[in-house]
């Protein structure tokens, strides 16, 4: 299934790897993290990217950031990790997921000398690692009769094995399906601008033997008038109390077409990504990026130098356009204000 795709954060003997995602496809290599500004420049410049994986490498980086505090009183400790998350919680604004995993990891260390809150952080931080993995396999499991025999599946950003622990969040179902001997077809859109889709996700499920195609994010819509489509399933960034979705830029018009051409619209979301603190998504506040990343590809410029961009790195997908909630508790279909609360009382499905 993943097993052929690098982990996208790797935790052994105290360490903490992550792997640069803006060199794949072409080389996977791991950095170590050595304190909580390694991990925050490795957040900021999409070298880790995907909401869970953001959080489970935050996570993380404040145990790397405590280490040298494992010897310090109470007080030097509880001090150090407050402006170590403080740091942190704001390396991307619009992930749920990053606030939430640090809000738990801090919340861990109660009491105690350094030593005892060190190792608080660290069992709060791999529990975290391993429920993503129980998570992805559960949003697989509940996700995989969706796929069937000869259907095309269209897929948007990655929201594959390299944005969480392993499996994906919308891969996971396509994973378990081509396990069980499915024969399906996936597109998945070139996610401009960076390229996450192209580099990423058509990577990994080519690497996973999966029948991918490569489109361009304007084929969409075509695509859908030809039949090749039959679902589309994308991960998220968030998913608000109404059942808004914050997802990469480009998701909300992949939903207004799929709606014209009735074509079922899946959200892929542990429970680690829903927001209800969150009324609804224009509440969210959306992340703004460099122009250079749209002026250039990959380094090279494709407009001219001065020329004035926008560029949201997400957009917001209204509830109404969702069909349903892939989720590591099971589908949620509609409303969405009341079934999505199942992801706040049920426990993980293992």
């Amino acid at each position: 299934m993943s097993n052929h795709v690098p982990e996208s954060v790797r935790w052994h003997d105290d360490c903490l790897e992550l792997l640069d995602q803006t060199q794949l496809p072409h080389h996977a290599t791991y950095e170590v993290q050595t304190s909580a500004e390694s991990v925050e420049a490795a957040i900021r410049a999409l070298k880790v990217r995907g909401a869970p994986a953001i959080g489970i490498a935050a996570a993380y980086g404040l145990v790397v950031a405590m280490q040298p505090y494992r010897r310090a009183g109470s007080e030097r400790f509880e001090q150090a990790l407050a402006a170590a998350a403080e740091r942190l919680r704001h390396a991307r604004p619009t992930a749920v997921n990053l606030r939430w995993a640090i809000d738990r990891v801090v919340a861990s260390q109660r009491s105690g000398n350094g030593a005892e809150r060190y190792a608080a952080i660290k069992a709060e931080a791999e529990a975290i690692h391993a429920e993503d993995r129980r998570m992805c396999r559960a949003i697989g499991i509940a996700g995989r009769p969706l796929i069937t025999e000869g259907c095309g599946v269209l897929t948007h950003c990655n929201a594959g094995a390299l944005a969480v622990s392993e499996l994906g969040t919308a891969t996971a179902p396509m994973y378990l399906a081509h396990e069980a001997g499915v024969h399906f077809r996936v597109y998945a859109g070139e996610t401009r601008p960076l390229l996450q889709g192209s580099r990423l996700t058509v990577w990994e499920l080519e690497q996973g033997g999966i029948d991918v195609t490569l489109i361009s994010d304007t084929m969409v819509a075509h695509m859908m008038a030809q039949g090749e489509i039959d679902l589309v399933i994308v991960g998220t960034d968030r998913v608000v109390r109404n059942g808004d979705v914050v997802n990469k830029i480009g998701t909300s018009m992949i939903a207004i077409v799929a709606k014209h051409f009735g074509v079922p619209f899946y959200v892929a979301c542990p429970a680690s990504t829903y927001d209800p603190g969150t009324p609804d998504g224009r509440a969210v506040v959306i992340e703004e990026r460099d122009a250079d990343e749209v002026r250039t590809v990959r380094g090279h410029a494709t407009a001219p130098p001065n020329v004035k961009v926008r560029n949201p790195a997400f957009d917001v997908t209204p509830f109404d356009f969702v069909t349903a909630f892939i989720t590591n508790v099971g589908l949620l279909a509609p409303p969405f204000e009341q079934s999505l609360q199942a992801l706040t009382t049920q426990p993980p499905r293992a």
